[in-house]
């Protein structure tokens, strides 16, 4: 079982920085592959980004690609989002996952393939 909590969320203007952060309780931690999704009212719950377990590979949405980074700590339980240039499409609850992956180097890019959510946190972007 892992738990998952997000924070870091909030509001910010167009063109901002935002770091979102998620603390995992697994005793396991480096056996997950994580991600960050998000949903925005009305639309389903989308891949922003993942990261394999070993932290040395990572995959990113086209929407945030060059613009958002992920990275992750394994002695601390802990993954980053680091939002840049942030854009007001780009509002949306956003979601930490932790999934099995059979590879140090997988990641992980749909929503089934992740076993465990956190609750998510809001950012909301004004232009």
């Amino acid at each position: 079982q892992v738990h998952l909590v997000e924070s870091g969320g909030g509001l910010v203007q167009a063109g901002d920085s935002l770091r979102l952060s998620c603390a995992a309780s697994a005793r396991t931690f480096s056996s997950y592959a994580m991600g960050w999704f998000r949903q925005a009212p009305g639309k389903e719950r989308e891949f922003v980004g993942g990261v394999s377990r070993s932290g040395t590979r990572s995959y990113y949405a086209d929407s945030v690609k060059g613009r958002f980074f992920i990275s992750r700590d394994n002695s601390k339980n802990t993954v980053i989002l680091q939002m840049n240039t942030l854009k007001p499409e780009d509002t949306a609850a956003y979601y930490c996952a932790a999934g099995n992956a059979a590879y140090t180097t997988s990641v992980l890019t749909t929503t089934g393939q992740y076993a465990y959510w956190g609750q998510g946190t809001q950012v909301t972007v004004s232009s």
